[in-house]
């Protein structure tokens, strides 16, 4: 469920964009309502929140760090096709692997070596085999998998002591705050239809909120491997749902470089490669 989730946000995205939602407005009512539905959540079922630095450092995160990914994330949809951002967000467990070793010295390894190496040309193949997408859009969504790279990487610390949850609803709320006075200074720009409003609320609820939640209990139910392991269904969802709602082309070379990509993904997955509960 969190797969399919976090995979048909692209698509929800451009059926938004469609209906005339600006994005400073789409991403004000997805945190805002994700935010305080999550907040609810957490309060319902007693969870602490975090405090002091480690909610200050939360906030940055999120009204930074967050804000950023998000960005870079939904503007790349307005210039490349659903498909090619999601396999280009996956990049981030490669690029992790290599800040960690150039940062904080950290031992890569042969095998993980290897899976960067095969990340790298599976990208190369799925960007040359894209004739639809900007190269605005290819930059956009390289630039999500980077900030989200750093984000998980200044996050490490004190993700160790704040419970995924608290955690992740501080960084909407934050991100909310940082939108909604973008959106409000822009103009906001609400959906115009039904159907827009649908985008928007089922960005905010089953790509946002209930896949947060499904991860976390996934995670609960078969470990942090296997479920980390699972998320990489969300690109293949994307590509499947792009194809058959907006009827995007994949290319054979898309399909070659996004099988490196993922088979890349899976192996740094199951060798300690970190994802966080937001996206």
């Amino acid at each position: 469920m969190s797969a399919a989730g976090f995979g048909a946000m692209a698509i929800f995205a451009k059926l938004a964009y469609q209906d005339g939602v600006s994005l400073s407005t789409m991403l004000f009512l997805r945190f805002t309502f994700a935010g305080l539905l999550l907040a609810a959540w957490g309060m319902a079922h007693g969870q602490a929140w975090p405090r002091g630095r480690d909610l200050l450092w939360l906030l940055a995160m999120g009204g930074v760090g967050y804000v950023g990914q998000s960005y870079c994330y939904f503007s790349a949809l307005q210039h490349a096709s659903a498909g090619l951002v999601a396999l280009l967000l996956y990049l981030y467990p490669a690029i992790v692997t290599l800040l960690s070793a150039l940062l904080f010295g950290r031992r890569i390894g042969p095998g993980r070596g290897w899976a960067v190496a095969v990340a790298l040309a599976g990208t190369a193949l799925t960007v040359g085999g894209d004739l639809n997408s900007e190269p605005l859009g290819v930059v956009l969504g390289i630039g999500t998998a980077l900030i989200y790279s750093i984000y998980i990487l200044a996050g490490e610390g004190v993700m160790r002591r704040v419970p995924p949850l608290p955690a992740a609803t501080v960084v909407m709320l934050a991100a909310a705050a940082v939108y909604g006075g973008a959106a409000f200074n822009a103009g906001l720009a609400p959906p115009a239809t039904s159907a827009g409003w649908l985008a928007v609320l089922a960005i905010a609820i089953f790509s946002t909120l209930l896949a947060i939640l499904g991860f976390l209990k996934g995670m609960e139910k078969l470990g942090a491997t296997d479920a980390s392991t699972l998320s990489t269904l969300e690109p293949l969802i994307t590509i499947g749902l792009a194809a058959i709602v907006l009827g995007e082309v994949v290319s054979e070379l898309q399909v070659v470089g996004g099988g490196l990509i993922l088979a890349a993904i899976v192996y740094l997955a199951r060798h300690g490669a970190r994802r966080v509960v937001t996206e």
